[in-house]
C-alpha cells in the first residue's frame, strides 16, 4: 500500500535521528574534495535573521559558523527527536512545527533554508508559501534537493532483492531538481540553479547495507541482506568501488 511522503516522513524521523544519519555517512566516499556542506557555506545567502526549515540533525551548522558570523539563527522541525539534537547547535532558537504553518510573525526572516526537505511534504506550494510569507521583502530563499535520478544506482537495489519500496523516489513528491525552479519561479523571483557536481565510490559493502538498512521499515531478512551483499560486492570487485551517481542543486531565490 502506497505510503504519503508526509507519513513515511514522520515513521522515518519522528523518534529518532539514526535514519538520517546513517544517510549522511554513506555521503562521506563523495568523489568531490569539497563536502556537501562545505559547497553550500559558499553559496548560501546567509544574513541576519535566518530560518532552517526542516534542519534534521541540524550538522550544516557545523560546517557553518553562524555565531562567528553574527547570524540569529532559529531552527524547526516537525520531529521531537531532531529537534531534541538541535538544541545542540550553540546559539540557536529552536522550534518543532510543520513546514506548512510555521509559528514565526510575516517578514520576520532575511534568509529561509530548506536543505533537503521538501520532496518529504504532501503539499510542497504550502510551504513555499510560507516561506515567502516569513521572508523580508529582498529575503533571500535557498532550497536544495535531488534529481529524479539520484542515486539511481542504490534505488535499483531494493527491486533487485525483493524490497521494491527501499527506493527514495517511491516515498517523495514531486519536487525535483527538474521541476524545483517551476515551482519556486510561482512564488518567488530571480530563481537560480547550481549544481553540486558529485558522485559516490563507496569501497565497501557495509556502508551500503546501512543505508539500506535506513530505508527499511521492517527489517532486512537474512536472504536480503546476503542478497544485497552479493550484489554490492560483485560491483565493488569488478569495479573497485560501487559507484553511484549523485544529482544534487540548490535553488535559490528572492521575495
Amino acid at each position: 500500500m502506497k505510503t504519503t511522503p508526509s507519513a513515511h516522513a514522520i515513521s522515518q524521523y519522528a523518534t529518532t535521528t539514526g535514519n538520517l544519519t546513517a544517510r549522511i555517512a554513506l555521503h562521506a566516499y563523495g568523489t568531490n574534495p569539497q563536502s556537501w556542506f562545505a559547497w553550500l557555506d559558499g553559496r548560501l545567502p546567509l544574513g541576519g535573521d535566518v530560518l532552517e526549515v526542516g534542519a534534521g540533525t541540524g550538522k550544516l551548522w557545523t560546517h557553518v559558523d553562524h555565531v562567528g558570523r553574527g547570524l540569529n539563527l532559529t531552527l524547526t522541525d516537525f520531529s521531537p527527536a531532531m529537534c531534541e539534537q538541535l538544541r545542540t547547535v550553540p546559539g540557536a532558537q529552536v522550534r518543532q512545527c510543520d513546514a506548512t504553518d510555521l509559528p514565526f510573525a510575516d517578514a520576520a526572516f532575511d534568509t529561509v533554508v530548506a536543505n533537503h526537505m521538501l520532496y518529504h511534504l504532501d503539499d510542497p506550494t504550502a510551504a513555499l508559501r510560507e516561506f515567502r510569507r516569513v521572508l523580508r521583502p529582498g529575503g533571500r530563499v535557498a532550497v536544495a534537493v535531488n534529481g529524479s535520478d539520484h542515486l539511481d544506482e542504490l534505488n535499483a537495489i531494493g527491486p533487485a532483492i525483493g524490497r521494491p519500496e527501499l527506493t527514495l523516489h517511491a516515498t517523495q513528491n514531486d519536487f525535483t531538481a527538474q521541476t524545483g525552479p517551476a515551482y519556486m519561479a510561482r512564488h518567488f523571483t530571480g530563481v537560480t540553479v547550481e549544481r553540486y557536481h558529485c558522485d559516490l565510490d563507496v569501497p565497501a559493502v557495509e556502508p551500503i547495507l546501512a543505508y539500506l538498512t535506513s530505508l527499511a521499515g521492517e527489517p532486512l531478512t537474512p536472504e536480503e541482506r546476503s542478497t544485497a551483499r552479493d550484489l554490492v560486492q560483485s560491483r565493488i570487485d569488478a569495479e573497485g568501488a560501487y559507484r553511484v551517481r549523485k544529482h544534487t542543486v540548490l535553488i535559490t531565490a528572492s521575495r
